[in-house]
């Protein structure tokens, strides 16, 4: 048993929170997300413990939308911060932590939690014994059955045998489930490996030797990985003295959710072991979600699971928009005819370009259609009329009036968020990085079964990923702009960018992805690869037959990717093919401007 805290001077003798710059027992965070039917509860539950302990409460809200911060205006002894977008669970911790102030011990609690009486006296007189820089309460629901809160680190063994029998047969040994369901393990104290985050406390010192919590992980896996840097520095104890109720409900249920949980568990075991383990851990996921093919839900988590190169498309954590931040850099634009697709895609830039923070340039070259009068009606847009039909001359127009570093060109049909153009022109800011894009993601909605195929197999190839070209989007910094020079006229132009830059001076940034919307019709797909083959041909080299023929054989992990591979080199010998009889020249698919 675990001596409870000798009472001190310091103490408050009241229920209100402390908010001046005095040194707190404990500072409470609080992380919400649309829980303003739930918050009221947590907070009046804490009040009964700043009876006997000096406890100061800082909540982040993660830009809910439900009037969670305007129902915490109700407390004025409670710290708000009101986000204006979703950071994501660790990305608000990191927030809470420069507003916690002086503090002996720092407690953590998700907003669906009710915290009974004498929990923090519990935590903190655990904080007190040798070697523990972390305790975590013994949790149960809102009619007192025991919550299954503590787990042991990933091991194969029990990974497997948690895939094969999920909840079922509780009393299985130890060493056969992550989750500890002896409920005699739950009635003393020990130390633990760790604990779902919905209730932890950790001495300040700790937290400042940890550091930050891990923004990679937005939701799951978080306290996984804050827990094993804890151990690090010494004993995590679970205290059954110390009690929280908490309902579960938290972070809702979607099938977004469903496989980030999924993915984030084989990305936190990517942080930590070594590839042979990753490879076995990954094999063993896809098999629990394979056996229960039966459920739409675990078949869809199955996809998730097997896409790697679509893992940067789940949820994750959002980039604020820039408020006082102005001339962050350009973004040009060449447009030939494109007035079917124009407005889309300024809409998208529309409040960056109004507020200054970009300079948008639409370089209108050889236009015989609306494309600008629609982009010149756009606020903050400036339009070149260029009389030359050529993309290259249109950015080199355009570079000739822009004012500001670095340079985002992007495609005309090509949507890029304003998260995006943020963290393109960011990414090269400080002159480290010269070249850069953002992710990217195929749009096939539409087209035939074939060309959905062929983009499948293309979506999974490394080479798509770790290049400047295919996104129709790139930035340059000013550096970087002076290593490319004017652009030369050819139709690869982000080929010939790509092949300028080493490496290590360019980036894929993991940031919202722009979406490429693809041809339509097989036809179409032949025409596009035509045109792309033949224009390499006056482009430096960035890739071999050789190894792209092995990548694509990478690619393969079943039928069904086979089939995707087989029908990837069927278009790619028909594109190469139909190029040998066509010179380099720009050919627009049509199919795809709907």
């Amino acid at each position: 048993m675990i001596a409870p805290l000798a009472r001190s001077d310091s103490v408050v003798r009241q229920d209100r929170f402390t908010t001046d710059e005095s040194t707190a027992d404990v500072a409470v965070v609080i992380v919400t997300y649309r829980n303003a039917d739930s918050i009221n509860t947590l907070v009046d539950s804490l009040r009964s413990e700043a009876a006997v302990s000096s406890i100061r409460v800082v909540v982040v809200d993660n830009n809910s939308g439900d009037g969670t911060a305007s129902t915490l205006a109700a407390h004025d002894d409670v710290i708000v911060v009101a986000g204006e977008v979703n950071l994501g669970y660790a990305g608000a911790i990191n927030v809470a932590r420069s507003r916690i102030g002086a503090t002996r011990a720092v407690l953590i609690l998700n907003p669906d939690c009710v915290v009974q009486p004498g929990c923090v006296t519990a935590l903190r007189a655990a904080l007190r014994e040798p070697g523990v820089v972390a305790a975590v309460p013994r949790l149960h629901d809102v009619d007192g059955r025991l919550s299954f809160s503590l787990r042991r680190e990933p091991r194969l063994p029990a990974t497997l045998v948690d895939a094969m029998l999920g909840a079922r047969l509780p009393r299985r040994p130890v060493w056969a489930s992550e989750t500890i369901r002896d409920v005699a393990v739950y009635d003393r104290a020990h130390s633990i490996e760790w604990a779902t985050g919905a209730a932890m406390m950790m001495s300040a010192g700790a937290l400042d030797a940890v550091g930050p919590w891990d923004e990679r992980f937005f939701l799951y896996s978080e306290e996984t990985d804050y827990f094993r840097r804890l151990r690090s520095h010494g004993l995590v104890l679970y205290v059954p003295e110390a009690r929280v109720e908490h309902t579960g409900g938290g972070s809702g249920s979607s099938q977004a959710l469903s496989d980030l949980l999924t993915v984030n568990k084989i990305r936190y075991v990517q942080k930590y072991h070594a590839r042979s383990f990753v490879a076995a851990f990954h094999a063993v996921t896809l098999f629990g979600e394979a056996l229960r093919c039966w459920s739409s839900k675990h078949r869809a988590t199955y996809r998730a699971v097997a896409r790697r190169h679509e893992w940067s498309n789940l949820l994750r954590a959002e980039t604020p928009r820039p408020t006082e931040c102005r001339d962050m850099g350009s973004v040009v634009i060449p447009a030939h005819n494109e007035s079917r697709v124009i407005a889309r895609t300024l809409d998208a830039l529309a409040d960056l370009a109004a507020r200054g923070v970009v300079e948008v340039i639409v370089a209108c070259n050889g236009c015989t259609d609306d494309t600008a009068r629609i982009a010149a009606g756009r606020p903050g847009v400036r339009v070149l009329d260029l009389d030359v039909a050529s993309k290259t001359a249109a950015m080199n127009g355009a570079d000739e009036v822009a004012e500001l570093w670095p340079r985002v060109y992007l495609d005309a049909d090509v949507v890029i968020t304003p998260a995006a153009v943020v963290d393109l022109v960011t990414a090269l800011a400080d002159g480290t990085l010269l070249a850069a894009r953002p992710a990217s993601r195929y749009d096939a909605t539409g087209a035939g079964h074939l060309v959905r195929r062929y983009y499948r197999a293309r979506s999974s190839l490394p080479l798509v990923r770790s290049h400047l070209w295919g996104a129709g989007c790139y930035a340059l910094s000013e550096e970087g702009h002076a290593r490319v020079g004017r652009f030369p006229d050819v139709v690869a132009d982000d080929v010939v960018v790509d092949a300028a830059f080493a490496t290590d001076e360019k980036i894929v940034v993991d940031t919202d992805p722009v979406v490429v919307l693809v041809p339509r019709t097989p036809a179409a797909l032949i025409a596009v690869l035509s045109r792309n083959y033949s224009g390499n041909r006056d482009a430096p080299a960035t890739t071999s037959s050789t190894g792209t023929l092995r990548d694509v054989a990478g690619t393969v992990h079943g039928p069904g990717t086979l089939l995707d591979a087989a029908v990837y080199c069927l278009f790619a010998a028909l594109g190469r093919r139909a190029s040998r009889r066509t010179s380099a020249r720009w050919a627009r698919d049509d199919t795809s401007r709907t």
